[in-house]
């Protein structure tokens, strides 16, 4: 039996209501289609999802000095930025279109070509900062085989499209999960380059600050790009104040050494990204979860 055979009704529902907005919204020009979707979850959903609640929550644990006008302002920008993110995932031909469009600049720019022309593997690194699906766009349309690892949506048909769309824009692509990680490896390990996002609350990681609080880390990452000889490379899919453009961003390789240390330098890059425009990171993320870490510092 097959992931969309095992869903419920409920979630097949789901999928068909996305499918027939998508359906639709296609027929909109891309800057209305973008518009319409974001004005749509941040007057419905959002409220309806307890999401801007969830943004006051997250900002009064990190930054609880921020004005209550301000915090409005980081999560009006913040699921503004999700909404076109999730909607523009439906289109990958547009994405790569807009990718070859756009520009990649960045310190690090130079480092990844040379890389590709040795084949050097590379791990390409993020957060859910502004649209790390348009960074990898902009580099595939740029001739770059770029591997994706993905989180697998719980909603098992509108998975089966997430994974089939991200496919599109560019091939391999690993679902998380022991296959998907070996898989990736092997991907690396052959001279392959991959993009990854880590700022995701794991339960089994090392507390690592993030803005100022405690956040479980994968190191893995870290790991597997010294088992593999990868350069680690922070980079970022900067949206631009119009909401439809972006820059993509290589950084300066994190220099090999212990994991930690590794995973600390690559979440102060993300750190000083959202500190100078919090309202491209996505605050509705569940990323310090501080009652379940005191519990575990309990034990």
């Amino acid at each position: 039996m097959n992931d969309t055979e095992q869903g419920s009704r409920g979630e097949r529902f789901a999928d068909m209501a996305l499918n027939a907005y998508i359906a639709v919204t296609g027929l909109l020009p891309v800057r209305r289609r973008l518009a319409l979707t974001s004005l749509l979850v941040r007057r419905l959903a959002a409220p309806a999802l307890g999401w801007y609640d969830r943004v006051a929550d997250n900002l009064d644990f990190v930054w609880p000095d921020t004005p209550a006008k301000r915090k409005r302002e980081i999560a009006e920008r913040a699921i503004d930025n999700l909404a076109r993110a999730l909607i523009e995932n439906y289109d990958p031909a547009e994405m790569l279109a807009r990718g070859a469009a756009y520009p990649v600049t960045g310190p690090g720019l130079p480092v990844l070509e040379e890389a590709r022309a040795s084949g050097h593997p590379v791990l390409l690194i993020t957060g859910h900062y502004g649209s790390p699906i348009c960074a990898r766009a902009a580099l595939v349309a740029r001739g770059y085989t770029v591997a994706g690892l993905l989180r697998p949506m719980s909603n098992p048909f509108m998975n089966a499209r997430y994974i089939r769309n991200y496919r599109e824009v560019g091939e391999p692509v690993f679902e998380q999960g022991r296959r998907g990680t070996i898989g990736l490896i092997r991907h690396i390990r052959e001279g392959g380059i991959a993009a990854v996002a880590f700022d995701v609350f794991e339960s089994s990681g090392t507390l690592i600050p993030f803005l100022g609080q405690p956040a479980p880390t994968a190191l893995s990452f870290a790991d597997i790009a010294l088992k593999t000889d990868a350069l680690l490379i922070p980079y970022f899919g900067i949206r631009r104040p119009d909401g439809f453009g972006f820059d993509a961003v290589i950084e300066d390789p994190v220099p090999h050494g212990d994991p930690l240390e590794m995973m600390t330098e690559v979440t102060r890059r993300l750190e000083v990204r959202i500190e100078a425009d919090p309202g491209q990171w996505m605050w509705t993320h569940r990323r310090w979860k501080p009652k379940r870490v005191a519990k575990y510092r309990e034990e």
